[in-house]
């Protein structure tokens, strides 16, 4: 288990000085890289192994989110290897120790030169400490839209992307497929996420988010222009 404190700050923050989600995904993702680089098995080591660890798919519970200048404890450690998989576990806990928030993820292990998936090596796997993973929901990684005569489908605007979207793997970070879909739904905040993560976009693309609202939810596909989706999110709103 790897754990380190922080105090949330104002840039954090959405519109009711609460941690923003999308800020929640962005402190999980330094917690697991922290977490990797004080083991030795960071970037530049991964990098020289010609390996990379991709994102396939989040599931966040949201009890409460902090707000501005609360101190929390954010933690994580993976529950498991399977073939070219590792399985993740997040959370984030008051001063009292209680969970606000507990988050599963799935990564894949990436050959870098051919672009494909590989069993993690033993290095990789003696280096990390396999838990018990969290009591939560644990839903199907894939995330299905709903054939439902009650969803009213939108179609929002294109997003072209921009240098800002990226981050060193030079695809968009998997932070900013949350913040542009969540973007969409005009909800701020919410108590249960999901996103599967398909394909890698790029500088240059093109993402065309469509919006599939129901009465307690709400799905969002970012689409290429020919309707393949990036990704595919639910989220449930705050106060469903």
């Amino acid at each position: 288990m790897y754990e380190y404190r922080k105090r949330i700050g104002f840039s954090e923050c959405d519109t009711d000085r609460k941690l923003s989600v999308t800020s929640l995904i962005d402190a999980f993702q330094d917690c697991s890289t922290f977490q990797s680089e004080d083991l030795g098995v960071g970037f530049d080591v991964l990098q020289g192994e010609h390996l990379v660890w991709v994102i396939n798919y989040w599931e966040l519970e949201i009890g409460e989110l902090p707000h501005l200048c609360d101190y929390v404890t954010v933690g994580t450690f993976p529950y498991g290897f399977k073939a070219c998989f590792g399985l993740r576990n997040f959370y984030m806990k008051d001063e009292e120790g209680h969970f606000l928030v507990k988050a599963n993820s799935m990564w894949t292990l990436i050959d870098s030169d051919d672009i494909r998936p590989v069993k993690a090596p033993d290095f990789l796997r003696e280096a990390y400490v396999v838990e018990e993973k969290l009591d939560m929901s644990y839903s199907p990684r894939k995330v299905l839209i709903p054939a439902d005569d009650g969803i009213t489908v939108t179609e929002k605007d294109p997003v072209h992307i921009q240098v800002h979207h990226l981050d060193s793997n030079h695809h968009v970070n998997n932070g900013q497929y949350v913040k542009l879909a969540l973007s969409q739904t005009g909800y701020e905040q919410v108590s249960h996420l999901r996103i599967d993560y398909r394909r890698q976009a790029k500088l240059g693309d093109v993402i065309y988010p469509v919006v599939y609202s129901g009465e307690n939810d709400s799905y969002v596909a970012l689409n290429d222009g020919e309707g393949n989706p990036f990704s595919v999110s639910r989220f449930v709103p705050a106060n469903s």
